[in-house]
């Protein structure tokens, strides 16, 4: 099947999935065409069956803001026409799904059906979504959507809860590749970051406010006053300078490593002891299942689907946003004994197994052949 996928080509967990994705396609013998503004961060184009067409937006004096929709629905056009595409799947409502919808409605001009995939990540739900000036599209977006998948029962809710929406949204859970993290490192060069008698604790994140990156800070100060830790901070983003101050103000700083963005995260989480996520709202949580999949105890919240991903007791720790004092107490009871540490760090990589590719990936591959059928029904009759 020929396959167009449309999403951010960022960081963010859903260029991330988008991408894992098109990749778990292509090895399995479909032929995928990535169509964004820039190459996805975690796309590698040595594999034949797999392309990328970059969105051109042309600088035009008479925009204020350069019209990326536009932009993009063009390029779907002439992509599904030249490499006779059979379907679209798009990640994000906004503005994806919208330019989709265009490309679809401008292709039908011209006899072409292509059957098109939303799915909804979060932001474009919970965040953008529901702002008045972009509810109408969104819902518009979705409604017009032949398929919609979210990525968690809490996201599936949320979206119902927000939108007037007719269609039926389908559950198909993020996911991860356990094979690429099946070797063992023989050496994490754990020393580079911590003495021997020090914990690690670790986040990941886009350093957004949503992240709320001070409470990690705050957690991981609880933490080193009652045992030696480093904090490792891996992300870029507005928040970072915010978390600079606070670690400057509390007088840790020499405890806490700032690694930017990176393409090494399960080296990073190979020494890692523990992982924070104090989130006030996430869809899924995709960076908490890459540090259990690394074997990495979770503290988190229990905002959105997190509850979906870390379970509270066996993987690690849910606390109300916000509960700093609880997420540092519940920190410490996993890392003050070395045998509590160890059978939630072996929880932690059991569970994450459920959401491995290879059982997630039939899920979409079965939304797609549904989807590609009922378009000889809807091809203009």
């Amino acid at each position: 099947m020929k396959i167009a996928i449309v999403c951010y080509p960022t960081f963010g967990g859903s260029g991330v999935v988008a991408t894992e994705l098109g990749i778990a396609l292509a090895n399995r013998g479909h032929e995928v065409h990535f169509v964004t503004y820039r190459q996805p961060v975690r796309l590698s184009l040595l594999n034949a069956n797999i392309h990328f067409h970059e969105v051109h937006v042309p600088e035009y004096p008479l925009f204020h803001y350069q019209p990326y929709e536009l932009a993009l629905s063009s390029k779907l056009v002439d992509t599904i026409k030249l490499h006779k595409i059979d379907l679209l799947h798009v990640h994000y409502a906004i503005p994806h799904a919208y330019a989709g919808y265009m490309a679809k409605k401008m292709l039908e001009e011209e006899g072409i059906y292509v059957p098109m995939i939303t799915t909804l990540h979060g932001t474009d739900i919970t965040l953008v979504g529901k702002h008045p000036f972009y509810k109408p599209a969104v819902t518009f977006s979705i409604n017009q959507s032949d398929v919609v998948t979210s990525v968690s029962e809490n996201l599936k809710e949320r979206t119902l809860e927000l939108f007037d929406i007719k269609k039926d949204i389908q559950v198909v859970p993020n996911f991860i590749d356990k094979g690429k993290y099946s070797s063992s490192f023989t050496d994490c060069q754990r020393s580079l970051m911590a003495d021997d008698d020090e914990k690690i604790i670790t986040h990941i994140s886009n350093f957004r406010k949503v992240k709320r990156i001070p409470d990690v800070v705050e957690v991981f100060y609880r933490i080193q006053r009652e045992l030696p830790a480093k904090l490792v901070m891996v992300g870029e983003g507005p928040q970072k300078e915010v978390a600079e101050r606070l670690c400057d103000t509390l007088g840790i700083s020499d405890k806490v490593i700032f690694l930017g963005n990176s393409h090494e995260i399960d080296r990073i989480l190979c020494f890692s002891d523990l992982f924070l996520l104090p989130s006030e709202s996430e869809s899924f949580g995709l960076a908490a299942l890459e540090a259990m999949i690394n074997k990495v105890p979770v503290v988190s919240s229990n905002a959105g689907g997190i509850p979906e991903v870390n379970i509270d007791g066996v993987t690690g720790f849910l606390n109300d946003v916000g509960d700093v004092d609880g997420m540092a107490k519940n920190a410490l009871k996993i890392l003050s004994d070395d045998e509590v540490l160890e059978r939630f760090k072996k929880n932690a990589g059991e569970s994450a197994q459920r959401f491995d590719i290879h059982k997630i990936l039939p899920q979409y591959e079965n939304i797609y052949e549904e989807a590609y059928k009922s378009r000889f029904d809807k091809s203009f009759g």
